[in-house]
């Protein structure tokens, strides 16, 4: 039995999920596809019919109009709403799912438009309502978060008693060529990189400013790179739910020429997300620099190397033997990743994981009313189809955790 989906959003993931639905027949049926530009959206189509030879439809919507997104979401017969757009819409699609009487699934958290703060507080509020609808919310079902939540909590199911050290590793070893491109969303991803550090340690917050402490790590598949300490929402939600936890952190891999021109951008105000007069119009500069960077989606076909992520978690063994440290992790290949969807391996690590969520749900193996993030949710089914979908994990023990 198959089920019928509405995607939100016409950027690299969004073409990564729904390229990998296609190739899952037996578990999707009619896949829509909606964003504010229906032409993105019929470019991402033919992709997937060259690819697959399935036929998905396209739609124009604005997801900001809740009214709307139901109508649509009841005319094309979803049972699931899978938003990869901005998560400015996060709440206004949860809304929409609530009056159309459907599930939702995201891969970020809800964050203003106007501030950058990445907290789970306001989707967390939708506990009461989704559940007492009888309808599931899934939260962060990308990579990290995602697939990283998943693994603490198959480590924590199968290996560890409990978590006392957790650190979430994301490193992208590959090379576009350009002078300087993100990797994924120019806005979100800057937004991220600037804001200052945080991480979770003796049950308290603890933050320091962006991108001062770095530590070297040997990447497996990869080899050594720079990681920085970095604030991620999944640090939020897994010390909120692992409450053994005594101290966990989130680290990213830059170069250093990408440091270098994140720092100057930011000195000349180019990060700003306030708005500001150019010409007699009120702009957002942050906005408009997305406009002028390399479109991540345009990557793929300039990229080489690969991606390492995963977490290193340290804590009592199941068996009983002492404290164990074990390191789970992915390597994604990024020009395999585009000979098989035609994106790099960034927006494959993160669409893929956003189609096994949905896949959870239509095969009613995560269906529990209510909002749930993906460390509350049993891990095993979704770790197989990991194994199975072009993203193959691997675990070792490690004789310590990561220094600093």
């Amino acid at each position: 039995m198959t089920g019928n989906v509405l995607v939100v959003g016409a950027g690299g993931v969004s073409s990564v999920a729904v390229h990998k639905m296609a190739m899952n027949p037996e578990i999707f049926g009619t896949i829509t596809l909606a964003s504010r530009t229906k032409a993105k959206c019929d470019e991402i189509a033919e992709s997937v019919r060259a690819r697959t030879g399935v036929d998905i439809a396209t739609r124009q919507l604005d997801a900001m109009d809740v009214a709307a997104t139901a109508a649509m979401i009841r005319d094309c017969g979803a049972q699931v709403v899978v938003n990869l757009a901005l998560p400015y819409q996060d709440l206004k699609l949860m809304d929409a799912c609530l009056e159309a009487g459907v599930h939702y699934l995201d891969t970020a958290n809800y964050e203003p438009e106007d501030e950058a703060k990445f907290e789970y507080h306001w989707q967390w509020a939708y506990q009461d309502k989704f559940r007492k609808a009888g309808l599931t919310a899934i939260l962060g079902s990308g990579f990290d978060p995602g697939v990283t939540s998943v693994y603490a909590t198959w480590l924590r199911k199968h290996k560890l008693s409990g978590i006392r050290q957790l650190d979430v590793l994301d490193c992208n070893g590959g090379d576009n060529g350009l002078p300087f491109a993100t990797n994924f969303n120019p806005e979100i991803n800057i937004r991220e990189v600037t804001a200052p550090a945080r991480h979770w340690e003796g049950g308290a917050w603890v933050e320091t400013p962006a991108m001062t402490h770095k530590v070297p790590f040997d990447f497996p598949g990869v080899g050594e790179k720079n990681m920085y300490l970095m604030y991620h929402e999944e640090l939020e939600s897994l010390s909120t739910h692992f409450p053994e936890i005594e101290r966990a952190r989130f680290w990213m891999t830059f170069g250093d020429a990408y440091i270098n021109h994140v720092t100057v951008l930011q000195n000349v105000g180019m990060t700003g997300i306030e708005p500001v007069m150019h010409d007699g119009q009120a702009i957002i500069p942050l906005q408009f620099l997305k406009t002028v960077l390399p479109n991540p989606g345009d990557l793929g076909a300039k990229t080489v190397g690969k991606t390492c992520i995963g977490d290193i978690a340290t804590g009592p063994a199941k068996d009983g033997s002492g404290e164990k440290t074990y390191y789970i992790y992915n390597i994604c290949d990024h020009e395999e990743c585009y000979a098989e969807v035609g994106s790099q391996a960034v927006a494959y690590t993160t669409g893929v994981p956003a189609m096994i969520g949905t896949a959870m749900i239509l095969k009613g193996v995560w269906t529990k009313p209510g909002v749930w993030n993906m460390e509350q949710l049993d891990p095993d089914a979704f770790m197989d189809m990991l194994n199975t979908q072009g993203l193959p994990w691997e675990v070792h023990e490690l004789d310590a955790p990561v220094g600093f």
